[in-house]
Parts: structure tokens; C-alpha cells; sequence
């Protein structure tokens, strides 16, 4: 049984983590167009290695996910905000995104947050899926938000409270 473990990005992890990005980019989860050489490092100042869960199964990196204030203001400090969530293509269907967005609650509860928020193509139908066996909720719909290859995509705003219930 191959091993799996969730742990925090280090600066040593860049390299792996941007060949990953790259080897996983798809238009059916990607606003942006495909990356191409030069490539863009893949932790800078707004992307630092705290904010990111690395999965890793047998030794090898296999999925990652980031996790961040969605903004610095106070009144939302409560909240944390997945923005990216990568899994290779050779670990699919092994449970390493669901054990990435458990490490990301865990993360969450850890640093005091309430509610976690993240946001989804429309047609990444695989995705919600996911996020909703995860417990999150379509909470609401920017309708063709997105111009994608000639098609227009939803953004698809998604969340879940992480303690017991939601507040009134």
C-alpha cells in the first residue's frame, strides 16, 4: 500500500511543485493560458512556501494545495481560502485530494478560521464533486465570468463553516 503523507511546502519543494503545476494544467480548472518557457517561478512573494500542503506518496510529490487569507482585513480573518488544488495524473483516484483538503481543514481549525471559501469553473464538474463530498456548497454563481477557448464558463463560488453548524 503506497505511503501518503500531507505536509508543508519548504523552498526545496519549487522545483517539483512547478513541473507539477505545469504536468496539470488544464483549461478544464485554469483561467490562465498554458504556461511556456521561461517559466514563472513557482513561489514568489504573493506565493510563499507556508501556504501551500504538499502531498507526497511513496517519496514522490503528488498533489498540492494552497491555502491563504483571502485578504488581509480583520473582519475576515476567520476565514481561510483554497486557491489551488493539483493532484498528478499517475495518483488520481487515491484519495491525495481528499487528504489534502483534510490537512487544509485541519490547517484551518489550527489557525482559529470558521469558514473555508474557494472558487471553481463551472464545468469542472470532477471538482465540485469532490468539494462537495467534502462538505462545501455552492454558496453562489458568477454566470460566464470566464471566456475559455470560445466558451463562456462559470466562476462558481463555494464554502462550508468548519465547526458544528453555521451561525444564524
Amino acid at each position: 500500500m503506497p505511503e501518503l503523507i500531507v505536509r508543508t511546502a519548504v523552498p526545496a519543494d519549487e522545483a517539483a511543485l512547478g513541473a507539477l503545476d505545469r504536468r496539470t494544467w488544464s483549461p478544464l480548472h485554469s483561467v490562465q493560458p498554458r504556461p511556456e518557457p521561461p517559466y514563472d517561478p513557482f513561489f514568489d512573494a504573493w506565493h510563499v512556501p507556508d501556504d501551500f500542503l504538499v502531498a507526497q506518496v511513496d517519496g514522490r510529490t503528488a498533489g498540492y494545495l494552497r491555502l491563504v487569507r483571502p485578504t488581509p482585513l480583520a473582519s475576515n480573518a476567520h476565514v481561510r481560502q483554497i486557491q489551488g488544488l493539483a493532484v498528478d495524473e499517475r495518483v488520481r483516484g487515491r484519495g491525495v485530494a481528499r487528504a489534502l483538503l483534510a490537512a487544509a481543514v485541519d490547517r484551518a481549525v489550527a489557525e482559529g478560521a470558521q469558514r473555508m471559501t474557494l472558487r471553481v469553473l463551472g464545468h469542472n464538474t470532477p471538482a465540485r464533486r469532490l468539494y462537495e463530498s467534502a462538505g462545501f456548497r455552492v454558496e453562489g454563481v458568477l454566470p460566464g465570468e470566464f471566456l475559455l477557448a470560445g466558451e463562456y464558463v462559470d466562476d462558481v463560488l463555494m464554502g462550508r463553516w468548519l465547526g458544528a453548524t453555521a451561525p444564524s
